[in-house]
């Protein structure tokens, strides 16, 4: 009988532990500091952001991670992102959104024809290294968008965009209004 009790506490125990491993990248929490096992940190808005804001975004390029928090503070996200390849292609500070498009087509920036004379302006569909969803920055050719190329997340892959995967960008976008505060870091 002991035996039987045994396997299942370790069955038991093994799937906590699993369980543990399958729970969404939504957090909900305040004022708590944690890592899971990705190495995203959370933030606290409060060290970006004067206030909330319409909504507020943390790009950090170090964890790979884009923080969302709405604009009451009772919803907290956390996002596996991609980031930009180097330091020169990384633009830090404040900036905002300015516009969002569902189906984007692409058209490479000046510095991308520079080192690709060949690239042409993609139309949206599967190609498109914008994916599903796009929200411009004010700052010039830079975008939080999804990506068709889910290999790029977690890494640094991009020209200064940051990337999500489709069906994150999807939910980002409707979370997102125009105007949401975004500081990349």
């Amino acid at each position: 009988m002991s035996d039987r009790l045994t396997r299942r506490h370790a069955l038991a125990t093994g799937l906590a532990v699993a369980g543990t491993a399958l729970l969404p990248a939504t957090v909900r929490a305040e004022g708590i500091q944690r890592r899971n096992t990705s190495s995203f940190s959370m933030q606290d808005w409060r060290d970006h952001f004067e206030d909330l804001g319409k909504a507020s975004v943390v790009c950090d390029t170090t964890s790979r991670a884009l923080h969302f928090w709405s604009g009451d503070g009772k919803d907290y996200r956390i996002y596996p992102t991609s980031v930009p390849l180097t330091e020169e292609l990384t633009k830090r500070g404040y900036t905002e959104i300015v516009r969002k498009k569902v189906g984007p087509s692409w058209t490479p920036t000046p510095s991308q024809l520079e080192r690709y004379p060949d690239w042409k302006p993609i139309p949206p569909g599967p190609e498109n290294p914008l994916g599903t969803h796009a929200m411009y920055l004010s700052w010039p050719a830079y975008i939080i968008h999804g990506t068709h190329d889910t290999r790029k997340i977690g890494r640094r892959s991009s020209d200064g965009c940051i990337g999500l995967y489709n069906e994150k960008i999807a939910e980002l976008y409707q979370l997102c209004p125009i105007g949401t505060q975004v500081r990349v870091i």
